[in-house]
């Protein structure tokens, strides 16, 4: 009679335990997976003010065509990635388009009329703010894939994961040359 009760306890508690880690794995998947979509709202963002940007740039900058095609490119191939690649792809087209940018506030620079202009400041005020919020979501975003893979290939977690095909996730890296942020002096 007493082994029967200890045998169910020790039954009782490897299931509970084996509820807590599933449903612990399942919790960091479902993390990750949030903070993808919180870079994918931030990058949207990003999309949306480069467009307004090259124009006001545009006005006063005619002749720099071949640098208002790059950023334009550059912003369709990271569209592209966002659609279709995985997080190494799109880091990677993030960096080209991070590059572009740096080029384009290059070009305003030589436009003193530009620097003093209220709508370029603002939009450049919110590209600069946008791409914090880039960074801070790509860090949360590598912090959540960090835990994640550390819960599936620890034990006893590797087991269950295994079982239920946890694999492990990529992080959102970018090349080593493109890691500074966007400067803009005046």
């Amino acid at each position: 009679m007493v082994i029967g009760i200890v045998i169910a306890v020790i039954v009782v508690l490897i299931v509970l335990f084996l509820v807590f880690a599933y449903n612990g794995l399942i919790r960091s998947r479902n993390r990750i997976d949030n903070a993808w979509s919180q870079i994918d709202v931030q990058l949207k963002r990003r999309y949306d003010l480069i467009p307004n940007l090259v124009e006001t740039v545009k006005g006063y900058a005619a002749h720099e065509k071949s640098t208002f095609e790059a950023v334009t490119a550059a912003r369709a191939n990271a569209l592209n990635a966002q659609q279709t690649g995985s997080p190494q792809q799109q880091a990677a087209a993030e960096n080209a388009l991070s590059g572009t940018l740096k080029s384009l506030f290059a070009v305003a620079e030589a436009y003193p009329d530009l620097k003093a202009n209220q709508n370029f400041l603002n939009l450049q005020e919110e590209l600069t703010s946008t791409e914090d919020r880039i960074a801070y979501a790509r860090q949360f975003y590598n912090d959540s894939v960090l835990g994640y893979n550390n819960n599936i290939q620890t034990f006893p977690r590797s087991a269950i994961a295994g079982m239920f095909n946890f694999e492990k996730r990529e992080y959102f890296e970018g090349e080593p040359e493109a890691q500074g942020p966007v400067k803009v002096q005046f």
